[in-house]
């Protein structure tokens, strides 16, 4: 059993280290770049008076839920995960599940907004429609995958995160991850400012 968990947090480092960034003409940027650029976009973009909206399915649904209240209560960036349980079984019912988060995009979304688009496999319709209901309204749009490089998430965004594992568990971690390390950027840029 040893094994396996020396191997398991290896292949995390390995992961970690494979982490990329690219920009929406696909050029490549240094992750802790990119890092940057978007935690300044987000900065930004909050003191702006955007809005900043999670979306996922499942266990990136979960991470949308924390980083939403965290963004929000944390950050001070209005922010909100489309995933109510209401809401997703109605737009479902309503309009087909490849919808649930792309008619209330089209509602709430307003030009400058942020979307932050999560799914491991970069393949799932409805994240994929939901960022193209925030282009329609002119929101910029960031995404996490991972599994293949050629998924059609990876493109869209004006910056993608990309995790190289092929399984749920460390391309869920590491999208965790780099979400709590916008945030705590955000966090960190705003305390400097207050003690300037």
């Amino acid at each position: 059993m040893s094994d396996f968990a020396r191997t398991y947090y290896q292949d995390l480092k390995n992961f970690i280290d494979g982490l990329t960034v690219t920009d929406k003409a696909g050029g490549g940027l240094g992750f802790f770049q990119g890092i940057e650029q978007v935690a300044s976009l987000l900065l930004e973009r909050g003191r702006a008076g955007n809005k900043l909206f999670f979306i996922g399915n499942g266990a990136s649904a979960a991470i949308s839920s924390h980083m939403a209240t965290d963004f929000w209560k944390n950050g001070g960036i209005r922010a909100i995960a489309f995933n109510d349980g209401a809401l997703l079984t109605c737009m479902g019912n309503d309009y087909g599940y490849d919808l649930v988060f792309a008619k209330p995009i089209e509602m709430f979304a307003d030009a400058g907004d942020v979307l932050i688009a999560i799914s491991s496999s970069g393949q799932s319709p409805n994240i994929l429609k939901g960022v193209a209901a925030a282009r329609e309204q002119h929101c910029r749009v960031i995404t996490l995958s991972g599994f293949q490089p050629d998924n059609p998430l990876r493109s869209l965004g004006d910056y993608n995160f990309y995790v190289t594992a092929n399984n749920y568990g460390p391309v869920e971690i590491l999208h965790h991850s780099i979400c709590h390390c916008l945030l705590d950027a955000v966090y960190h840029h705003q305390g400097q400012l207050c003690r300037a």
